[in-house]
């Protein structure tokens, strides 16, 4: 007799491994077959699997409170948190709002937006402006925001029609001009459309630094962050760094905006933030984005029962100190800089190779998918990949973002040397099989 599923998957129905343990880059399933993690799970498990000091910590903070409520208690755990995020980030981004997943963090960080005018007395800046490749969560509010067609598409109706501009696809410019050349249109854009709707009706424009799942690692030209924060300035309209999946050292900084010159008004972590050991996410703000709210009602109209819960704030402090201590954002950068070397080279052996882009451990493949007869070449990718013992994460690309042609290499920024050629010994192995498939590659 089939058992039958309780539990719904991803894809119902369909029969996914059991895992059964991990240990740095490695996982193993239930039959014994051992799977590198060259995704971070979804970009997440960045310090790698069965960490013993985390585990300690999450078992020292366990037996002596796991969870109060935030309206009756605050925690030690949470003020530390707190106290070293403001720390690590730049500028004067020194409050923060603990909540259970980026995708609560980013729909906080836009409400703290509009509440920040509104306190002022300016109750017209409602309007959000983002970005046509972009993913920012998959709740209504985050959607919202978000330019994923494959993501948006069912909730169409229900989704609020957020203004966005085109993104910063140098390869494939929506503008069809050159980089360098181009005056950074795809920058400027954005006073257009805050002029359009007019600046009194802007609070905030959100970006990924380098734009994740919606677009395999797109990484913006240099100078491109210090004009959005020039416009965004001139306007009074709010950025918001969407630092979900970039933040904690995953492009080689400890912040993926550090890159540029540019210090956003609110930066959202989530993921990285306690690397998969616990939810936990947070929306940061700047002393100006709090001052008005400090001054008016002194309370941010937004929370969740498990927000800032000593257990997973615990767990966080103790993800951070373990980042900090082995410098995984420095060997996040060599490591991606030999990563991405190594498929540069690739490219003049395959030619559906069409892109290697990203920063650190954030590395995005986009292949071209005209040499290839199947629907998505992204799922015949990760599924030959697995079949192999790699883990790969799937991304969209291609014009407008609606290509499944692209997947992220994201594995745990605690990768050694050693581990970096087993894994890439993997991925050719992966281009291999792919090529046989490619047409006119023979």
């Amino acid at each position: 007799m089939t058992k039958r599923d309780y539990l719904i998957k991803p894809l119902v129905g369909e029969n996914y491994p059991i895992i059964d343990r991990g240990e740095t880059i490695y996982l193993w399933d239930k039959q014994g077959k051992k799977y590198i993690d060259g995704s971070s799970g979804a970009v997440a498990a960045s310090i790698g699997h069965g960490v013993k000091e985390i585990v300690d910590e999450m078992v020292k903070q366990a037996n002596k409170v796991a969870f109060v409520y935030r309206s009756q208690f605050t925690s030690e755990a949470a003020e530390l948190l707190a106290e070293k995020i403001g720390q690590l980030t730049p500028g004067d981004l020194n409050w923060s709002f603990f909540v259970n997943s980026g995708t609560e963090a980013t729909e906080t960080a836009m409400k703290m937006a509009i509440q920040h005018f509104q306190e002022k007395g300016i109750h017209t800046k409602t309007k959000i402006i983002s970005r046509s490749m972009s993913y920012h969560g998959i709740t209504m509010g985050a959607l919202s925001m978000s330019g994923h067609p494959l993501r948006r598409k069912r909730f169409t109706s229900l989704l609020a029609d957020y203004p966005m501009v085109e993104a910063p696809y140098c390869k494939r410019c929506p503008y069809e001009l050159e980089p360098g050349k181009c005056g950074l249109l795809c920058a400027t854009s954005l006073e257009r459309s805050i002029q359009k709707l007019g600046s009194e009706n802007v609070a905030a424009f959100i970006a990924e630094p380098i734009v994740g799942a919606a677009g395999a690692a797109l990484t913006p030209p240099k100078g491109y962050y210090e004009k959005i924060k020039e416009i965004c300035e001139k306007h009074d309209v709010l950025f918001i760094a969407d630092e979900v999946m970039t933040g904690i050292g995953r492009t080689g900084e400890m912040f993926g905006i550090n890159h540029w010159d540019c210090v956003p008004d609110l930066l959202v972590l989530g993921k990285g933030l306690a690397a998969g050991y616990t939810p936990i996410a947070v929306a940061i703000a700047s002393d100006r984005v709090m001052q008005p709210i400090l001054e008016g009602s002194r309370l941010v109209m937004s929370g969740h029962t498990f927000s800032a819960n000593p257990l997973s704030a615990n767990i966080a402090l103790a993800v951070l100190n373990y980042v900090e201590k082995n410098r995984l954002a420095q060997n996040s950068k060599v490591q991606g800089e030999k990563i991405k070397l190594k498929l540069k080279e690739w490219q003049k052996i395959y030619p559906f190779l069409f892109d290697i882009r990203g920063e650190g451990l954030l590395i995005g493949i986009e292949i071209n998918e005209e040499f290839f007869n199947c629907k998505s070449v992204t799922n015949r990718v990760i599924e030959i990949a697995k079949d192999k013992g790699l883990l790969l994460y799937p991304s969209v690309s291609g014009p407008y973002g609606r290509s499944e042609n692209s997947f992220l290499l994201s594995p745990p920024l605690v990768i050694t040397d050693a581990q970096v050629d087993e894994l890439l010994t993997l991925l050719m192995d992966v281009f291999i099989e792919l090529n046989k498939e490619a047409k006119g590659t023979k």
